[in-house]
């Protein structure tokens, strides 16, 4: 986290660590993070619930700087891997979106295997409920292309109530994988059956919402595609046309009249790996304001004398940022980066340089690793059988395995995936 630095990250801003109860061994790594008001999931679900679209303007300025924040931390090949609505921090008046939790976050490393039991259910990867340990960042870009279509649907994309169930929904719109396609996600699943299903037409999903344009349905296609290679780069979606409207020069203020963020003042090191989108993502015309470098790294100073210090009992406390704590172990304790669990400044305010929270984490000795190998975690093996049915059912014959939703997109609970 002390090596993030990002207008669209979450900002880590001090941490300390505390001892448990007398004759335990357990140390608690605090967090204190800067303080965003609400996030995305709030927001959707709030106009899902009033019948309301969100306005396409916000899905395209909300999306624009998700696919910012993971154009950064991908250059840095750091997997986020719990990407959804709770874990957007969103201040409304500004429209800034930030990045946070990253309590699954890795950095991935060529050769070596990751656990294939991680990320919140409504957002998996089907790379990773067919057990893929050897993944890339592309995981991500589907769950943002998830968290795109439930913006403008005002639903989950994916609504599964198992790890099998999961894929029964893909399947019934993406249609079934063909073998390239499951070699690509898992090689050892190649001699999986499916039931013929033919994949539905983007344009026909989204056409009850008639305000969509057709750009929207492209980029979503782009980003959930069963072959990993063939998502979006990050820097490729935010260049795709659908953002094509927060680079005109008529577009200025945000539907509450404020000024836009800053959208376009892209480092050197966000732009190294596809330098040859730089003039598609910084048009010529635009303000001093939207090139300017947000201030990172608040003058505001810490009062540690108003932190509660106390550590407390259970690592899994929560706040109204949406998005859980979990439990760290001595590997990852230090680079932990979870969710808000308590407000240093009894203000609440949107002031996001002036107010700060603190997340609590415990490392216990006796944790295992972020990557241990799961038990279960989506289909069964190369060995096992799977029974979809194109009515979404599923039968599967070694248990139906993913992981529980605990705010997937209907207010269902969720746990973590490792």
């Amino acid at each position: 986290m002390r090596k993030l630095d990002h207008c669209n990250v979450v900002k880590l801003k001090y941490f300390f660590h505390t001892m448990g109860d007398r004759g335990s061994s357990e140390v608690y790594l605090h967090l204190v993070l800067e303080y965003i008001p609400e996030t995305l999931y709030k927001i959707a679900r709030t106009h899902s619930r009033t019948r309301q679209n969100l306005p396409m303007i916000l899905v395209k300025l909300y999306m624009y700087q998700l696919f910012r924040s993971l154009n950064y931390i991908h250059s840095m090949d750091i997997c986020h891997r719990d990407i959804k609505p709770q874990n957007l921090l969103l201040n409304p008046e500004t429209g800034v979106l930030k990045l946070c939790d990253f309590g699954s976050a890795k950095s991935l490393v060529g050769g070596e295997p990751n656990v294939a039991y991680i990320c919140s259910r409504y957002y998996r990867a089907p790379e990773l409920i067919f057990g893929a340990t050897d993944y890339t960042t592309k995981i991500d870009i589907w769950s943002a292309g998830c968290v795109m279509a439930e913006l403008i649907l005002g639903e989950p994309m994916f609504p599964g109530e198992s790890g099998v169930d999961q894929l029964v929904e893909i399947i019934k719109v993406l249609g079934t994988p063909t073998r390239e396609q499951m070699k690509a996600m898992n090689p050892n699943y190649t001699e999986f059956r499916f039931p013929v299903i033919r994949a539905r037409s983007w344009n026909r999903i989204f056409s009850s919402h008639i305000r969509t344009p057709p750009e929207a349905a492209k980029l979503v296609s782009n980003l959930l595609e069963y072959t990993p290679s063939n998502r979006l780069t990050p820097l490729d979606a935010c260049a795709h046309p659908f953002f094509d409207e927060l680079r005109s020069s008529s577009t200025t203020q945000l539907p509450n009249g404020r000024e836009l963020p800053p959208l376009f003042n892209f480092s050197d090191e966000e732009l190294r790996k596809e330098p040859h989108l730089a003039a598609r993502l910084i048009p010529g015309d635009i303000s001093d304001h939207q090139l300017s470098q947000p201030n990172r790294t608040s003058s505001t100073t810490t009062n540690t004398s108003n932190i509660n210090t106390t550590a407390p009992t259970s690592s899994s406390s929560s706040t109204n940022t949406g998005a859980g704590s979990t439990a760290a172990t001595p590997s990852n304790v230090a680079a932990s980066a979870l969710d808000t669990s308590s407000n240093i400044n009894s203000s609440n305010t949107s002031n996001t340089t002036s107010n700060t929270v603190t997340t609590t984490t415990r490392n216990n000795n006796n944790n295992t690793s972020n990557d241990e190998p799961a038990s279960s975690g989506g289909v069964n093996g190369p060995n096992g059988s799977s029974n979809i049915s194109s009515s979404g059912n599923s039968n599967p014959s070694g248990g139906s395995g993913g992981c529980a939703n605990r705010a997937g997109g209907a207010g269902a609970s969720s746990e973590r995936g490792a």
